[in-house]
């Protein structure tokens, strides 16, 4: 129904960049809050960062100052901007979409399939 492709990871260095993409395709009335986890191994999953319809933002305190999230509607996109990447940032990095798939529907979440990121001291 609804499909999220990531992409974007890939390895660098530490203090480099990465931007992350999530794009948002199919059966779509709007979506609602869209968001970044991301899991290490060994470690749960945990929310990075998130923005909702209205472009409000919240992050982890762990990447506070260093990423931005940021949208684009038109293009049912989500953008993660990493800056200054620490070998701790090293994890899967998944997309989270609440999508309203029909009008006056409630919102369903889907998820990406997630990207690599990986960051080299």
């Amino acid at each position: 129904q609804v499909q999220l492709v990531e992409s974007g990871g890939g390895l660098v260095q530490a203090g480099g960049s990465l931007r992350l993409s999530c794009a948002a395709s199919g059966r779509i009335y709007s979506i609602n809050a869209l968001r970044w986890f991301r899991q290490a191994p060994g470690k749960q999953r945990e929310l990075v960062a998130g923005i909702t319809s209205s472009g409000s933002t919240s992050y982890a305190d762990s990447v506070n100052a260093r990423f931005t999230i940021s949208r684009d509607n038109a293009k049912n996109t989500v953008y993660l901007q990493m800056n200054l990447l620490k070998p701790e940032d090293t994890a899967v990095y998944y997309c989270y979409a609440a999508v309203v798939v029909y009008r006056n529907d409630n919102a369903r979440q889907f998820w990406g399939q997630g990207t690599q990121v990986i960051v080299s001291s």
